[in-house]
């Protein structure tokens, strides 16, 4: 009798516990939504259409063509069509319709350039050219938002820079100029050089267009640009927001005004409230299979928020090999990576004790 009394408490408590809350970082899944096809590889930038279609710019390193890729695929993670952008390199960044003109913008790296791109036949044109801002410096345009009247703002990861420029492409101005928590700090040759080489990198608006968030990838931070007079007004002066985001790479602004940013060097999503609180840490990686895809989350580089959904692209870079850069922790197994993808986690903040 007593052993069946202490099988029925022990059994009450396992589900008791089961069914309690969980607390701290409860790290969903992150799941294979869709894969590259060939001569495609290394997927950065995402954006969606009205219908839900997904739109993936490639970073493709070892491409010998020297011609980025756009794969498009439908909101079942189907291959629908790749768009080859011949205007362009193939260093692809980040992509983005313009709200308010409709235009489909991906920045390009290897040509310091932000190229304008038709969905449906890949047709491209320059829309932007970024010049350098000292003698022989270079531009390097990462990711771009939009303010309510179309026009475009630029993150600059080799400048400290954001540039500003009308929804057509015109007037490029350098916004917020050569700003020093945009910048990658460090001698190289020295091997004090903040890792990854990438500064200004993501950005977003808040809710209210009261401030812009911007990425800083090397310093592992995210920046916050008062903006006391809106887009349209002069900036203020970039400040601080959080420390510690380990790679902090692509974010996006949820309706709450939560930060969802993408830390490519902790393999994972990391949600930061109004207040710089870390309130969730999303997805982590788990090897690579034996088709040669990532398992979860390797070098993630680019959110989108889409139905309940974060779709994050895993861009599995590796800097040692490609760019001979100091080895990462992820070098070896990205260099193990062959086939590329798109992963997705569910949109959902567990609790946290305390928030």
């Amino acid at each position: 009798m007593r052993v069946t009394r202490f099988v029925v408490a022990l059994f009450a408590a396992i589900c008791a516990s089961l069914a309690a809350p969980a607390f701290g970082w409860n790290r969903l899944q992150a799941t294979q939504f869709a894969t590259l096809p060939p001569g495609t590889a290394h997927p950065e930038g995402i954006t969606t259409d009205a219908r839900g279609n997904f739109y993936v710019a490639d970073f493709d390193v070892s491409s010998t063509s020297g011609i980025g890729n756009i794969v498009v695929f439908d909101r079942h993670g189907r291959l629908l069509r790749t768009l080859q952008i011949t205007t362009g390199s193939n260093l692809l960044l980040g992509i983005a319709f313009n709200p308010v003109t409709g235009d489909l913008l991906v920045c390009d790296l290897g040509k310091s350039q932000v190229v304008k791109v038709d969905p449906q036949t890949g047709a491209s044109s320059v829309f932007a050219s970024l010049p350098p801002l000292t003698a022989g410096a270079s531009a390097g345009p990462n990711a771009l938002a939009f303010d309510a009247a179309g026009n475009i703002y630029i993150s600059d990861s080799f400048q400290a820079t954001i540039w500003r420029t009308d929804p057509g492409g015109g007037n490029v101005t350098p916004w917020i100029d050569q700003n020093p928590l945009l910048a990658i700090q460090g001698d190289p040759t020295q091997g004090t050089q903040d890792f990854p080489p990438f500064g200004a990198n993501g950005l977003a608006f808040n809710n209210e267009a009261t401030a812009l968030f911007v990425a800083n990838t090397a310093s592992d931070r995210v920046i916050r640009i008062p903006l006391p007079n809106g887009p349209s007004g002069t900036p203020g002066q970039p400040e601080t927001f959080v420390n510690s985001i380990n790679g902090a790479d692509g974010l996006v602004i949820d309706a709450s005004d939560n930060l969802w940013v993408a830390a490519n060097q902790s393999d994972e999503i990391v949600v930061v409230d109004p207040t710089g609180r870390a309130i969730a840490k999303l997805g982590d990686f788990d090897g690579v299979d034996r088709q040669g895809a990532p398992i979860g989350l390797l070098f993630p580089a680019s959110p989108v928020l889409v139905d309940g959904f974060v779709y994050v692209t895993n861009l599995s870079l590796d800097l040692h090999g490609s760019f001979g850069l100091p080895q990462a922790v992820d070098s070896q197994w990205a260099a193990q990576v062959t086939r590329h993808t798109i992963a997705r986690i569910p949109a959902h903040i567990p609790p946290v004790r305390g928030h």
